[in-house]
């Protein structure tokens, strides 16, 4: 059987980069709580830390995309959007940045 035509294909790709993370990322664990405007605080430990985000790990779900209140030992409270969420985890982006001196405050005190 012979081809009558050719045959092409185009693929994309995307090349692979490495090192993602905006800022170092450091690995704590610390108390924290978790809520929105001020209300139904929940438990939860802060297992990742960075300047731009978190892991944490909880109890109460967590809606990806929601902007959630997180309240951090030693700094206090801080806007975080829900990055991702799984049964017990989520990923946090702060709606603004820790600076250095909060970053090595919170990582001496995890």
């Amino acid at each position: 059987m012979a081809l009558t035509g050719k045959r092409s294909f185009a693929a994309e790709f995307e090349p692979a980069v490495l090192g993602r993370r905006r800022s170092p990322r450091a690995p704590v664990s610390l108390d924290a709580k978790v809520g929105r405007g001020g209300l139904d605080r929940a438990l939860c430990k802060v297992v990742d830390l960075s300047m731009h985000g978190a892991k944490i790990e909880t109890y109460s779900a967590l809606r990806r995309d929601s902007v959630i209140w997180l309240t951090l030992p030693v700094i206090g409270h801080w806007a975080a959007r829900v990055a991702w969420a799984s049964d017990f985890e989520a990923g946090l982006e702060f709606q603004i940045p820790l600076t250095e001196d909060e970053f090595d405050r919170l990582t001496a005190a995890g």
